[in-house]
């Protein structure tokens, strides 16, 4: 990714509540040598405070590689999560993939679709770039070289 032609996005300019964002950018995610997901047509979700975190489509993930788990959790903008490990050969990220099956009203365009904690993959590309995973267990941002923070997730920001 060339960040001197890419505007400056700074993450306390993104909405509460958060917003969907299309994106036409080339975004990837490897795990265990091999690439599980690549798209053209994700979608970002943009919430103050935080990077955003990527969508894919179920047609652009390796869904044979995830495996549901038990448990959920709740988010108040897009409602009950569902989570799923990433298996690939002997390699395996644990809830490291989730989706909201049902989401509220206004989230409705990330129905059934995937997103990864990027912490937890070997490495996550956008247009060419590897991000920088945002810091926490909770929150699953993408940090690119166009993003201005502070971020939320690092210790001490949870009550931000």
């Amino acid at each position: 990714m060339n960040t001197p032609d890419r505007k400056k996005e700074s993450v306390w300019d993104y909405p509460r509540p958060p917003r969907i964002d299309p994106s036409t950018e080339t975004v990837e995610v490897w795990f265990g040598g091999l690439q599980v997901a690549a798209s053209t047509a994700t979608v970002r979700v943009l919430e103050t405070s935080h990077p955003p975190t990527y969508y894919f489509p179920p047609t652009d993930v390796r869904e044979d590689l995830l495996q549901p788990v038990a448990g959920s959790s709740f988010c108040e903008w897009k409602g009950p999560a569902s989570y799923f490990d990433l298996i690939v050969e002997s390699h395996t990220a644990r809830r490291a993939v989730w989706c909201y099956p049902r989401p509220t009203q206004p989230f409705t365009a990330i129905a059934g679709w995937y997103a990864f904690y990027p912490a937890l993959m070997e490495r996550c590309v956008v247009d060419g770039y590897e991000i920088q995973a945002q810091e926490g267990d909770f929150y699953g941002g993408w940090i690119t070289p166009n993003l201005v923070g502070p971020f939320k997730g690092a210790p001490g920001t949870r009550g931000w």
